[in-house]
């Protein structure tokens, strides 16, 4: 007969897997505008290609290889990441499913001009702030194999896509503001009953025999403060999209407002940007409306405390120097 923890890892694995599995940046409007005329004009439909007929030859092992890289992050690109997460943390199912971020839908995007930045990115720096930003990490050379692997499986993804245009299910849905101001204490309320048993009673996410099933959703272990859903209505659109995990949309809008309200009002890694003064980090790369960076909350001032970005790498290099 089974053990109750033997039980609780195989359901828990069998939540995980559905992020997994299933049909083939900030959230935009439904309605996007059209780049040679400047009008609004619908999403374009577009399904990927079936999963299992990535091609039996050269260029499909890349692909496989950034599929790989895709789903176990830490395990295959582990130079570069400095927490558990993985890409299909925040891309659900393998980075195919519509409204979670999907990768074929953000490949015919780029080059693109990006405002966190203030510059045209190539797809390969997208992938590069990823790696910095949400992963916690360093950001792999723009030529390296882990990024060629990366843009082949996206690469693939889109194959048939239009390019330059919205299609539809990139990002994710756009939340109208909520009938009230996102409260933390209403969104604690939300986050024990539906968040808690997969992401922790403190955010921390779960593991199971060192692998990670759940991410964290702060602390150290977590994203960092540059990240794109440090950002209460990023992640109140992904949350009222995606969550709870194969219930997205169940939430109100106000319950996915506060929960991420919630979510963001903790501490996590430092903006890798920061270079000493949080105010002036604050002014310079944070300050919006929605935006927890910098502000008092509990008694406590997020950021001020951070531990340096680089996690897990940032102590590798410290006891490499030692």
């Amino acid at each position: 007969m089974k053990s109750a923890s033997t039980h609780l890892r195989l359901s828990l694995f069998a939540l995980a897997a559905l992020a997994f599995s299933g049909p083939a940046a900030l959230a935009q409007s439904a309605a996007a505008p059209n780049p040679s005329t400047g009008t609004s004009a619908s999403p374009t439909a577009f399904t990927p290609a079936p999963a299992d007929t990535i091609p039996d030859n050269e260029f499909g092992e890349m692909v496989k290889k950034g599929q790989r890289i895709f789903l176990h992050t830490g395990e295959y690109a582990s130079d570069y990441v400095g927490n558990s997460l993985n890409c299909v943390s925040c891309h659900l199912d393998a980075g195919r499913r519509k409204n979670a971020s999907p990768m074929w839908a953000a490949y015919v995007l780029y080059p693109a001009y990006r405002s966190k930045n203030k510059h045209v990115n190539t797809l390969a720096e997208r992938l590069q702030g990823c790696f910095q930003y949400s992963m916690n990490g360093k950001a792999p050379p723009a030529d390296s194999e882990t990024i060629v692997a990366l843009q082949s499986y996206m690469y693939w993804m889109a194959k048939g896509a239009p390019t330059g245009v919205k299609l539809d299910g990139q990002g994710y849905p756009r939340l109208p503001e909520p009938p009230q101001k996102p409260d933390y204490v209403r969104g604690q309320q939300v986050f024990e009953q539906n968040c808690a048993l997969c992401h922790g009673a403190n955010g921390e996410g779960q593991h199971v025999n060192g692998k990670m099933v759940f991410p964290a959703l702060w602390g150290d272990d977590s994203f960092n403060w540059g990240a794109g859903m440090h950002s209460v209505a990023t992640a109140a659109a992904f949350i009222k999209a995606n969550m709870p995990l194969g219930k997205g949309g169940t939430l109100s809008d106000q319950q996915a407002w506060d929960v991420a309200q919630y979510m963001d009002s903790h501490d996590r890694p430092q903006d890798p940007r920061f270079k000493g003064s949080l105010e002036e980090t604050r002014q310079q790369h944070h300050g919006g409306e929605h935006d927890m960076y910098g502000t008092t909350v509990n008694g406590k001032m997020l950021g001020a405390d951070s531990t340096p970005s680089g996690g897990k790498l940032s102590g590798q290099k410290q006891s490499e120097a030692s």
